[in-house]
């Protein structure tokens, strides 16, 4: 069973069985996985730049630190789908 890195109307994760790779559901989850990864290395470069800004306000600290918390749950979600949890 693959978590997809989308969870259901009601919140709860979902799951897909296959053993097909290529199946269109497997290449679009992989397709969400690169562009969370992608967004996640944005924001992380972006609330690096927020944190070295020492004008920065708080709206602008509370903005990065949203969007990298965000960020930070795709990115465990899919390293758990990818076998990366050690629970």
């Amino acid at each position: 069973m693959r978590l997809l890195p989308w969870t259901g109307s009601d919140g709860k994760p979902c799951y897909l069985s296959t053993d097909d790779p290529g199946s269109l559901l497997s290449r679009l989850a992989d397709d969400v996985e690169a562009a969370q990864l992608s967004s996640a290395e944005q924001v992380l470069a972006g609330a690096g730049a927020v944190l070295h800004d020492s004008k920065a306000g708080e709206r602008a600290l509370r903005f990065a630190l949203t969007r990298a918390v965000e960020s930070l749950g795709d990115v465990l979600r899919i390293a758990v789908s990818r076998g990366g949890d050690n629970r």
